[in-house]
C-alpha cells in the first residue's frame, strides 16, 4: 500500500475547514500529506488539489470527507475520479459515503456499483451549487427591492465641484489644485470630472435629437 492523503475544500477564505480536519484527523494522514484550498468547486484548477495530484503515485489512498468537496461540476468530477483511479491508480474514500471506497469491490460488480453512486451524488454536488448561485441571485434582488446598495458608498459631490470643473476645464487650475480645492483625491476628482463630462455629452445629445425631431 502507499502513502495517505486528505483533501479538504472550502469555498471562500471566511469558511472554516475545521469540520473536514477532524474527520480526517482520525485517520493516520502525515500533515505533510493533507492539502487544503479556500476556493469554489466549480472547477480543479486549484493550487493545492494540483500539487497533491502531482505528488500521488499508484496505490496512494486520497480521503475526503463528501463528494462535494472533492468538486461541484457533474462532468469535471466524473473526470477526474476517472483520472486518479484508471490512469493514476489512486484510490478513494468519500467517509461520508462508505459505498464510494474503491478499495472494496473490484471486480465487475463492485465498479458498476461505484460508478452509479458516484454518479448521483456528483450530480447531487453540482444541483447544489446551481441552487446555491440562484438562492443567492434571489437575496441580491430581494435586497435591491429594499433599497440595500451594493459596492462601495458613492462618495458625495461637493457643493463646489461644477464651478471648479468649469475652471479645470478652462485650463485655469491643475488637476492637483482642482483636487485640493474640492477636498478629494487627484484620482476621485478625474473620475467625477469624466463622468460629469459624460453626462453633458449625453445632454447635449438629447437636446439635439429633440431639435432635429421638432424639424
Amino acid at each position: 500500500m502507499g502513502e495517505l492523503y486528505g483533501y479538504v475544500r472550502v469555498s471562500t477564505r471566511e469558511q472554516n475547514e475545521d469540520r473536514q480536519m477532524r474527520a480526517l484527523g482520525q485517520i493516520a494522514i502525515p500533515k505533510k500529506n493533507i492539502y487544503v484550498d479556500k476556493q469554489s468547486g466549480k472547477d480543479f484548477n486549484r493550487p493545492m488539489y494540483l500539487q497533491m495530484v502531482r505528488k500521488m503515485n499508484r496505490n496512494d489512498l486520497l480521503y475526503v470527507k463528501s463528494i462535494d468537496r472533492l468538486g461541484r461540476n457533474y462532468e469535471e468530477i466524473l473526470n477526474q475520479w476517472k483520472m486518479l483511479t484508471k490512469e493514476k491508480g489512486v484510490d478513494i474514500v468519500v467517509l461520508d459515503m462508505p459505498l464510494l471506497d474503491t478499495r472494496r469491490g473490484k471486480d465487475l460488480m463492485g465498479t458498476f456499483l461505484n460508478d452509479i453512486v458516484l454518479q448521483i451524488l456528483s450530480f447531487v454536488a453540482e444541483n447544489e451549487r446551481k441552487n446555491i448561485r440562484e438562492r443567492q441571485r434571489e437575496g441580491i434582488e430581494a435586497a435591491k427591492v429594499r433599497g440595500v446598495q451594493f459596492g462601495r458608498p458613492k462618495t458625495p459631490v461637493p457643493d463646489n465641484f461644477e464651478q471648479v470643473y468649469i475652471q479645470w476645464t478652462s485650463k485655469k487650475l491643475s488637476g492637483e489644485e482642482a483636487a485640493r480645492l474640492c477636498n478629494r483625491t487627484a484620482a476621485t476628482f478625474y473620475r467625477r470630472a469624466r463622468r460629469m463630462q459624460k453626462e453633458q455629452e449625453q445632454k447635449r445629445d438629447q437636446e439635439e435629437s429633440a431639435i432635429y425631431r421638432a424639424l
